[in-house]
């Protein structure tokens, strides 16, 4: 209490009395703050300091490494290929709800296959394909597979239903959905759909089983 009597004191001194502009008001009534107790902030300062220096470089790093990318016209799939390049025995991802593992090697092929059956189909740069299925391994390798010719991925939440999933595809003019098998019920729940593509996941993988037997 004392503390917001003895500011409002020096407030009117300094910006009443004295006409101080409000540059020189501030910093003098925090300096005041801080040193008449008010170490608590200045000890969460000094104590959280290093995380956020660390913190603060690496968004600042990223954000180089972005605007190079984008200088240079380096593609999601270009960068993906280096990577895989430099760590082809490395995990990529890890799905959480089985334990089931792929290295970058394994995800490079499979959305290798992806992007052969997807072009096989009629499908080329600048189409848009809605992705509707829960989160797996798979949903990373599809995305990949159509980013590598150049094809749109609308990335549909997969709690979407009835109108609404039907409004998502309609407004990204989607020429195909592809969804997983357990969501089949709120696919085929939503009608013709004006004549799009459906492909879901079981029938992707028996013709990536079949094409991978050639």
């Amino acid at each position: 209490m004392l503390h917001l009597v003895a500011l409002l004191l020096l407030f009117v001194i300094f910006r009443l009395v004295l006409g101080l502009p409000w540059l020189q008001v501030i910093p003098a009534l925090l300096i005041f703050y801080l040193g008449s107790g008010g170490w608590r902030f200045l000890r969460v300062v000094i104590k959280t300091a290093r995380r956020d220096i660390t913190t603060g470089t690496v968004v600042f790093l990223t954000r180089i490494r972005v605007w190079w990318y984008v200088k240079q016209k380096y593609t999601i799939p270009k960068i993906f290929q280096e990577t895989v390049q430099r760590h082809p025995e490395k995990v990529a991802l890890i799905f959480q709800g089985t334990g089931e593992s792929w290295t970058f090697r394994d995800l490079d092929e499979y959305s290798n296959r992806v992007a052969n059956l997807l072009y096989g189909q009629g499908f080329r740069s600048g189409d848009v394909i809605t992705l509707f299925m829960e989160s797996c391994n798979k949903y990373v390798g599809l995305w990949l597979g159509m980013a590598k010719i150049g094809v749109e991925a609308a990335l549909v939440n997969s709690h979407v239903r009835k109108e609404s999933l039907l409004h998502c595809i309609n407004i990204s003019q989607s020429k195909a959905v592809v969804f997983g098998g357990e969501l089949a019920e709120g696919e085929t729940g939503r009608g013709s759909g004006r004549g799009r593509g459906f492909m879901a996941t079981c029938q992707i993988q028996n013709l990536l089983r079949k094409r991978s037997n050639i």
